[in-house]
């Protein structure tokens, strides 16, 4: 069952890297020429609808979610009719949703006129692009609810290839026709043809995959009475779901309603690039979740906490990376990609990378409060909604992008980094929550130094990232690497989980002692 779970994360993560440097490149390409062409007002009410029907999603209130957590025990035990009824009840529950968020979406479109009436965009634009972006969202309800079965079956990389095939065609086209027709239209239209080519191959692929999978709208329904259970988690997971929402989806509508829509465009910017970056570390660790729920299942404590600090090492050393290497490298990207004009203050580059951190390195524990099914503190959750509402309103109202930063942050430290340990420690693994600190402080003290260490070394290296694309790629070819080997070293030398990790690198493995 181990190598199973270690073959399936492999193969997930290989064709997850595979599509991320295969996009990589064309969305920087992409965006520098839908700017240039389609304009940045444009580019920021695309991710402006895309954000506003992105809260309507929430309609789904974590079904998914829960029927996630509910597959992995079936799919251990190969009970192929468990597994028809719960894929029954999520498609029978979607299409209620499917039909709501269609409801609510027409209810909203009669207001787009009032929300974009100080844009240059004609609203004939304004009203396709959100209806195209409207009918991409709605497949999910009524199309492609089969594919949670893959999720949670370790398969993610199928819906990998189909999905991530079907939008690198959709840019390509999209960058042709902003390059030589400048056609709104047009370009918005491929959205639905992408969607529509998506939901067909990746349909097919799921009944070839499973071809015992039956299920249909009408069992969802008579099964759903016998599993009240997802309910049960659907209602814990919605306030959580609602509150992630807030935190890291609704950016951009933020920065619509207090600073401006060109303004979405330019920070759209920044989160392209950290989105990017990220990404390919996501795509290395995205078949965990899966992995972690049927390891928890199978009930060892002491491979749980083993598996706990290799999973904490992995996340501490993407966040610490990520942090060092945005902070050295962003804004001279930007300048030389875009211009300078580009380029907002430099405390909000500091304010989003202290988010980027805290957004990492929680991962761990996410991951394993979602396998423990820890999902009953929803106070925890409307207290950062709470929070970040509060202190963003407040904050935007003075200081625009740098106060909406602020919100998050704040929310973010005590809940998610004081109180979110806490309840997975307590009720999860029970073991004391000093183990936890004690491990965390050990990796934070490690960054820090490291990182104090290579920014000296900066200010005196000859080298200006700005001057040149080969300066720039000088600069992080030194400072990177440096950075990379003397955190290694830190955390070999002090942090739990280290060892046992890099003991399952083969080529190291006769190196480090057990």
């Amino acid at each position: 069952m181990t190598e199973s779970r270690v073959k399936k994360s492999i193969l997930n993560a290989r064709v997850n890297l595979i599509f991320y440097f295969l996009s990589l490149g064309l969305s920087f390409f992409s965006r520098k020429i839908f700017l240039e062409n389609l304009g940045a007002d444009f580019i920021g009410l695309s991710g402006t609808l895309v954000n506003i029907l992105g809260f309507l999603s929430l309609a789904e209130m974590g079904i998914g979610t829960a029927v996630a957590y509910n597959l992995f025990k079936p799919l251990q035990e190969k009970d192929t009719e468990k597994i028809n009824d719960i894929i029954s009840v999520l498609g029978f529950l979607y299409k209620k949703i499917g039909i709501f968020i269609f409801i609510a979406a027409l209810i909203i479109s009669g207001f787009l006129p009032f929300i974009f009436k100080e844009t240059i965009i004609p609203i004939g634009i304004i009203y396709f692009a959100f209806f195209s972006i409207l009918f991409s969202s709605l497949c999910s309800y009524f199309i492609n609810y089969k594919q949670i079965l893959l999720t949670a079956d370790q398969k993610n990389y199928l819906v990998t290839k189909y999905l991530q095939s079907a939008l690198l065609l959709k840019t390509i086209i999209q960058i042709i026709i902003a390059y030589t027709l400048q056609n709104y239209y047009l370009w918005i239209a491929l959205e639905i043809i992408a969607a529509t080519l998506s939901c067909v191959l990746l349909n097919w692929k799921i009944n070839k995959e499973y071809t015992w999978l039956k299920v249909s709208i009408s069992r969802g329904k008579e099964a759903y009475p016998k599993n009240m259970q997802i309910i049960t988690h659907t209602k814990q997971i919605f306030i959580h779901k609602f509150k992630d929402f807030l935190l890291s989806q609704s950016d951009q509508i933020l920065i619509f309603a207090f600073v401006s829509l060109k303004m979405v465009a330019y920070y759209g910017n920044y989160t392209l690039i950290t989105a990017k970056i990220s990404q390919i570390f996501l795509t290395a660790i995205d078949g965990f979740s899966a992995s972690i729920g049927n390891l928890v299942a199978e009930g060892d404590k002491n491979k749980i906490m083993k598996i706990f600090w290799e999973v904490y090492c992995i996340n501490s050393f993407i966040a610490s990376f990520l942090v060092f290497a945005l902070y050295h490298l962003l804004e001279p990207f930007i300048f030389l990609w875009l211009g300078e004009e580009y380029i907002l203050e430099h405390t909000i580059l500091i304010l989003l990378l202290i988010n980027i951190f805290i957004m990492e390195t929680r991962k761990t524990v996410d991951m394993f409060n979602g396998a423990y099914g820890l999902f009953a503190d929803t106070w925890a959750a409307w207290t950062e909604g709470s929070i970040n509402i509060i202190v963003t309103i407040i904050a935007a109202l003075h200081w625009g992008i740098i106060g909406i930063l602020l919100g998050k942050i704040v929310s973010l430290f005590f809940i998610i980094v004081l109180w979110k340990p806490i309840y997975l420690f307590k009720v999860g693994l029970h073991e004391k929550i000093s183990i936890y600190w004690k491990g965390v402080l050990k990796y934070l003290i490690v960054f820090i130094v490291s990182f104090l260490i290579i920014h000296i070394f900066t200010t005196i290296l000859p080298i200006n990232p700005k001057s040149s694309f080969i300066d720039w790629i000088l600069y992080a070819t030194i400072t990177i690497p440096l950075f990379s080997i003397i955190y290694i070293y830190g955390l070999y030398l002090l942090c739990p989980g280290v060892k046992s990790l890099l003991q399952r690198i083969p080529f190291i493995n006769k190196y480090i002692k057990p």
